[in-house]
């Protein structure tokens, strides 16, 4: 198997795990619970459906019409090259078993779980049901011995933690190390695992902190290294945001724009019902700009983007987006994506 080789991207520097306050506020207990608990429930090996792989490419069934699968494709195994070029990946030796009691309510309740976030929610809601009953300190401290023991979920939580101010005091610092740590030991995961998609956004998250720059441990902004990262999660796990932010780089790169790159690897994220990208591949196509325009097509992925982007944060661009091209539009373009749009967006929902 083809892996990467985090720490020649990372600075090794902020990759240990720093010590941390221990007190959690109420508000942020029910998650905490669930992602201590389900640490021992689940494992790296732990197989659940996670969408499509980046490894192999997306399969052709998925393409909405026939003008848009030439031009928008896809494009996951043209550049996979790139990903991988930096090595192979040196696995940690993962430790067995987490520190929270291995009780049967939480296996059941993680059982059917389709991604690390469906875990989280199933087991918040069967404790939040169940009362809790455990301690701020009792909660922070089976977060970190199972980060310790090379448990992803708990990293993650810590490391979204530290990034938002979740019941501690924000330190990017902090979260970095975080999801460096889960980046460099669960690089080559099995895509469909249930840890899959924590570990595809902690890519994301890392190339992040390389586009932005981190100055206090010395993180410098380097787009090579951070499109590297991201690149990495949009092909070997598919991950639909890693997708989108790829075929964003192709379309303002302004050394090396590629319309036609950026297209395909939009249509990759947008057949998986990442709604920014639906309106970013309408908004191209129906423009037509770098490539040839199909105001159909166009217009059919801003509709479905609007409708798959209500009451998110997305919302108010991808709106502007369809009322621009919906006013230039004619009748009979506005009605034929209209029929697209309503036959097909089921198909292109969220995952």
């Amino acid at each position: 198997m083809r892996t990467f080789r985090v720490k020649t991207l990372i600075s090794v520097s902020v990759v240990s795990v720093l010590a941390m306050s221990t007190g959690l506020p109420a508000h942020a207990q029910t998650v905490a619970i669930a992602a201590a608990a389900i640490v021992n429930a689940s494992s790296p090996a732990s197989a659940g459906q996670h969408g499509d792989s980046g490894q192999h490419g997306e399969s052709g069934g998925q393409r909405a019409a026939a003008s848009s699968r030439e031009s928008v494709g896809p494009a996951e195994t043209e550049t996979s090259d790139q990903a991988t070029d930096a090595g192979k990946v040196t696995r940690s030796a993962e430790a067995g078993g987490g520190p929270v009691g291995d009780s049967d309510p939480l296996k059941e309740a993680t059982a059917s779980a389709v991604t690390a976030a469906d875990a989280a929610l199933s087991m918040a809601n069967t404790l939040d049901g169940a009362g809790g009953g455990v301690s701020g300190d009792d909660l922070m401290s089976a977060l970190e011995d199972a980060a310790a023991a090379g448990q992803p979920l708990a990293m993650w939580r810590l490391g979204t933690m530290y990034e938002n101010g979740d019941g501690v005091a924000k330190d990017p610092v902090k979260a970095f190390s975080y999801f460096s740590q889960i980046a460099n030991d669960h690089a080559d995961v099995a895509p469909k695992s249930l840890e899959a998609d924590i570990v595809a956004q902690s890519f994301v998250k890392i190339g992040d902190y390389y586009h932005q720059g981190l100055p206090g441990p010395g993180i410098q902004v380097d787009e090579e290294r951070s499109k590297q990262l991201v690149l990495y999660a949009a092909t070997y796990f598919g991950d639909p945001d890693a997708q989108y932010r790829v075929g964003e780089i192709y379309l303002t790169d302004k050394a090396d724009a590629n319309p036609l790159q950026g297209a395909r690897w939009l249509a990759l994220a947008a057949h998986k019902g990442h709604a920014p990208a639906q309106a970013k591949l309408g908004n191209l196509l129906f423009n037509g700009d770098g490539i040839a325009a199909q105001p159909v097509e166009g217009l059919m992925w801003l509709t479905i983007a609007h409708d798959h982007s209500e009451g998110t944060a997305d919302e108010t661009w991808i709106n502007e987006l369809l009322n621009r091209a919906m006013s230039v539009a004619n009748a009979d373009e506005r009605a034929q994506a209209t029929k697209m749009a309503d036959k097909l967006g089921p198909r292109f929902s969220p995952r």
